[in-house]
C-alpha cells in the first residue's frame, strides 16, 4: 500500500509493528551498544599493548644506549689506566736508572778509596821493606868489611 496523505493503515496491524520495533530496537541498540563496547575494548587492549611495545621499544633503545654508554665509558677508563700505567712504568724505569747510576757512583767512590787505601798500603809495605833491605844490605856491608878487614888482622898476627 502506498502511503501518502490518503492512506488508511490497520490500527492493530501498526500498533504490532511498533511493538515489534520496540521489542526489537532495544535488542538491535543492546547489540550496537555491545559492538561499540567490544569495540571500544579491543581498541583499548590495541592501545596498551602499543604502549607496551612503545614502553619495550624505548627500554631497549635505553639499554642499548646504556650499553653503549658504558662501553665507551669502559673504553674511556681502560684508556685512562693504560696511560696511568705507562706513566708510573716510565717513573719505575727513572727511578730504577737514578737508582742504579747513584749506586754506580757510590760503588766507583768506594773502588776508588780502596784503591787509594791500597796504594797507601803497598807504599807503607814497599817503604818498610825498602827499610828492612837497607838494614839487611848494610848488615851485609859490615859483615863483608868484617871478613875483609879480618885476613889483614890474621896475617899480621903470624
Amino acid at each position: 500500500m502506498p502511503l501518502g496523505a490518503g492512506v488508511v493503515v490497520d490500527r492493530r496491524r501498526l500498533l504490532d509493528l511498533v511493538d515489534q520495533m520496540r521489542a526489537a530496537l532495544p535488542n538491535e541498540i543492546k547489540e550496537g551498544a555491545d559492538v561499540l563496547s567490544r569495540r571500544n575494548e579491543v581498541l583499548e587492549r590495541a592501545d596498551e599493548e602499543a604502549q607496551i611495545k612503545l614502553r619495550r621499544a624505548q627500554q631497549q633503545i635505553d639499554d642499548l644506549l646504556s650499553h653503549d654508554a658504558i662501553v665507551r665509558e669502559a673504553q674511556a677508563r681502560a684508556d685512562m689506566l693504560i696511560r696511568e700505567a705507562e706513566a708510573r712504568c716510565d717513573r719505575m724505569l727513572l727511578d730504577t736508572e737514578n737508582q742504579a747510576k747513584a749506586r754506580m757512583a757510590e760503588a766507583e767512590k768506594l773502588s776508588s778509596e780502596q784503591m787509594d787505601e791500597a796504594d797507601r798500603y803497598a807504599a807503607e809495605m814497599l817503604r818498610r821493606l825498602d827499610d828492612q833491605l837497607q838494614l839487611f844490605a848494610k848488615n851485609v856491608r859490615t859483615a863483608l868489611d868484617s871478613l875483609e878487614t879480618r885476613p889483614i888482622e890474621a896475617g899480621a898476627a903470624r
